[in-house]
């Protein structure tokens, strides 16, 4: 189906991602998961984007993200409801349903969800919510607390993309959540900070004091060392010196909202130097995902 036409009117296109990718340097552990990524089907009639989306993506459809899959040596994956679908999970819940063995999900729900279709969703693979303060079309801030504690039960997470810059005013309500939180891509801050920028620290509080979960994801957004990203090592250090068992690595497929992507496999290569000792790649690729997506 064609691509949603590009005019003032409709948010910007982005770049598509690369045609082909550079293979990992390093030999992956049997069982790595990439704990990020979105697919998006390229039928745009039968999958329509939301009007008050912030950007306006080109297809990244099943085929493509298994084939990165490949390319990049993962067996495992988890797929994140992108916002420009608002709460539609349709088409992620099409692609776990038929790679429920390998893929876990992570969707966009609000308030009005019933009992059964969450049900539904956790036997085909989904095992988290997302609260999205940073793109328009996802589910806000002002969900949290109910969402929590619609999920608690069912032994799902809350995963948020925010500033940590923004932490100090959320904190005190994000640490009484009933269920486990994921924090996005670092806490999505620019890099040049460093560790001893204050929303990082007390990101780095609530990991070591609440259990917080964060994904090693997204370093080219915070970066300003392309292409090595080099500048997110320090964050990345300090995170895992705090409790590398909560630390989980993901790509960030296909790379959204920008007008140039990243090779996905220089990114991967990126968690080499982060961690360059293969238990704690193990811990990060495969047993921490394997707890927190519930992969048996």
């Amino acid at each position: 189906m064609p691509h949603p036409k590009s005019a003032t009117a409709w948010p910007p296109s982005c770049a598509a991602p690369r045609e082909t990718i550079q293979a990992p340097s390093f030999v992956l552990p049997t069982g790595a998961c990439d704990t990020h990524a979105h697919v998006i089907c390229a039928d745009f009639e039968r999958y329509p984007l939301v009007p008050e989306r912030s950007y306006t993506p080109p297809p990244a459809p099943e085929a493509l993200y298994l084939d990165m899959l490949r390319a990049t040596g993962m067996q495992r994956g988890v797929l994140v409801q992108p916002s420009v679908y608002g709460t539609d999970n349709r088409y992620m819940l099409e692609v776990l349903q038929r790679h429920h063995d390998r893929l876990r999900g992570v969707a966009v729900v609000d308030e009005r969800i019933g009992d059964d279709e969450l049900a539904h969703m956790h036997a085909l693979g989904v095992r988290g919510v997302r609260i999205n303060v940073l793109f328009r079309g996802g589910v806000n801030l002002d969900l949290m607390e109910r969402l929590a504690h619609r999920v608690a039960d069912l032994g799902w997470h809350l995963q948020f993309l925010i500033d940590v810059r923004l932490l100090s005013e959320l904190q005190a309500r994000i640490a009484r959540l009933p269920c486990p939180v994921v924090i996005d891509h670092f806490g999505h801050f620019p890099a040049r900070l460093g560790v001893k920028e204050p929303g990082f620290e007390l990101l780095l509080r609530n990991v070591a004091e609440h259990g917080w979960w964060v994904k090693l994801s997204g370093a080219y957004r915070l970066s300003e060392r392309h292409p090595d990203y080099a500048d997110t090592d320090a964050l990345a250090h300090a995170l895992l010196g705090v409790a590398p068992e909560r630390m989980v690595w993901g790509s960030d497929w296909p790379h959204v909202a920008l007008e140039s992507t990243p090779d996905t496999g220089s990114l991967l290569d990126r968690l080499y130097s982060w961690a360059p000792d293969e238990r704690q790649r193990q811990s990060i690729l495969v047993d921490n995902p394997a707890v927190l997506y519930d992969f048996k």
